[in-house]
């Protein structure tokens, strides 16, 4: 095993107390363990909410670094300085065009197409993670990726000064391998799908006692996806919105959001009120999705087919508490085909100017078949989670979208070109009125 000299950070007293089971409620140290002993269960971070009370507010919230480290009292972190590169607090915008397209008047994109440092909602997780890991003593982190893990991973690990290996399923879009050498970690391409890689680095885990971040580093990692709900909570004005669609891969998200809202009602930081939780899968993989059309509460693994890599986990680890999430909340979990994945990123892009990967495309194709099957009310404040970066996943809209027109460096050839565009403008309309 390759070790580097970790340099001990300035600590302050901790707001979290324990690890907690998902079922039974056993209790853990604060380790890096990730599983219950007796039920299997994932772990939970626990808080002490009253002592969070009283550190924080709305102003000094305000008054903190501008990103998810404003949160700190709220992760699971001692650090007087975490590893801050910036990530979070990105844009909460108002939708128009895309509202009106499809008939809302209180739509809002958050935005982490554009996060930092590498375009996706993963740098908030991986930042809580790895700071962690570093007080936890590990000098050697890894991950198992479907690719925007694998990103934040190395480049957030070459900022912390840490060793980096990264296992990724061997066919995953280029953009989001290159976006991973480029910050020079190991990287292990595996010939097989997301859950034999995380079967895999399970085994590499227990044998090397690397930290990985989504495995026993795992029960902190997931709480950074936390700061997607206060950053939302405090963007409306410190206020909860109605309804909320986010992507589902393993669920823990989704779940985190949910977690994020109880949080800020807990220590009166808002008013409590009814959230509508409603999730999105690809229809080839959509193990929660089926479920929940079922009406069952477990989700059948299924082997994943579909062009959206960054959510296509067959056997989702917090499957059965978004079940519950949805269920306790009144929301809707649905699914969408590639094709209408494929839609809605161009949907989005051409009405606000945001180039999400597939799994915002299927966010924005599950909230227009809400909103179709009125599931959605238009005067509903509502959020449309983005979580990555269209430009990682170019293959996936690759001879559906338009093509340069190209022309002579005359006059006349561009008034040719000109004519038909605004003749293909025409029909498209026409189409859309229809």
């Amino acid at each position: 095993m390759i070790q580097a000299t970790i340099t001990k950070t300035p600590s302050i007293a901790p707001t979290f107390t324990k690890l907690v089971s998902k079922e039974g409620g056993t209790e853990y140290p604060l380790k890096a363990i990730h599983i219950c002993e007796e039920t299997f269960a994932p772990l939970e971070v626990a808080y002490d909410y009253d002592t969070i009370r009283n550190l924080v507010s709305r102003a000094t919230i305000e008054a903190g670094p501008n990103s998810i480290w404003r949160y700190r009292h709220f992760l699971p972190v001692t650090s007087e300085n975490p590893i801050d590169v910036g990530t979070g607090m990105t844009p909460l915008l108002k939708s128009h065009r895309l509202a009106r397209r499809l008939g809302l008047k209180n739509l809002y994109i958050k935005n982490d197409a554009v996060n930092m440092p590498t375009l996706s909602f993963k740098d908030r997780v991986v930042s809580v993670a790895l700071t962690r890991a570093r007080e936890l003593g590990f000098s050697t982190v890894s991950c198992a990726s479907t690719g925007n893990l694998a990103n934040s991973t190395a480049a957030i690990a070459a900022r912390a000064g840490l060793d980096c290996y990264v296992f990724i399923p061997a066919d995953l879009e280029a953009g989001k391998i290159l976006g991973t050498l480029i910050y020079n970690p190991t990287v292990m391409a595996v010939k097989g799908n997301y859950d034999q890689v995380n079967r895999l680095c399970s085994e590499v885990g227990n044998t090397y006692g690397w930290g990985f971040v989504n495995i026993n580093l795992r029960p902190y990692y997931s709480e950074g996806s936390k700061t997607l709900a206060f950053e939302v909570a405090e963007q409306l004005g410190w206020k909860l919105p109605d309804h909320i669609v986010a992507p589902l891969a393993s669920g823990s998200l989704y779940t985190k959001i949910y977690k994020g809202f109880q949080e800020f009602v807990k220590v009166g930081l808002v008013e409590d009120k009814p959230v509508r939780f409603s999730g999105a899968q690809a229809e080839g993989c959509s193990p929660i999705a089926t479920a929940f059309k079922e009406g069952r509460d477990f989700v059948t693994p299924v082997k994943p087919n579909t062009i959206a890599k960054s959510i296509a986990i067959g056997n989702p680890a917090d499957g059965i508490y978004a079940l519950d999430i949805a269920s306790k909340t009144q929301g809707e979990l649905e699914s969408a085909t590639d094709k209408e994945i494929i839609e809605a990123i161009q949907l989005l892009a051409e009405t606000e100017g945001i180039f999400t990967e597939t799994a915002g495309g299927t966010t924005i194709a599950v909230l227009k078949k809400l909103v179709e099957a009125g599931k959605i009310d238009p005067e509903e404040t509502t959020v449309a989670y983005i979580t990555g970066n269209g430009l990682k996943t170019t293959e996936a809209v690759q001879g559906y979208i338009g093509e340069p027109l190209t022309i002579e460096p005359k006059l006349a050839s561009f008034e040719r070109a000109l004519e038909r565009s605004r003749t293909l403008e025409r029909l498209e309309w026409q189409q859309i009125s229809v």
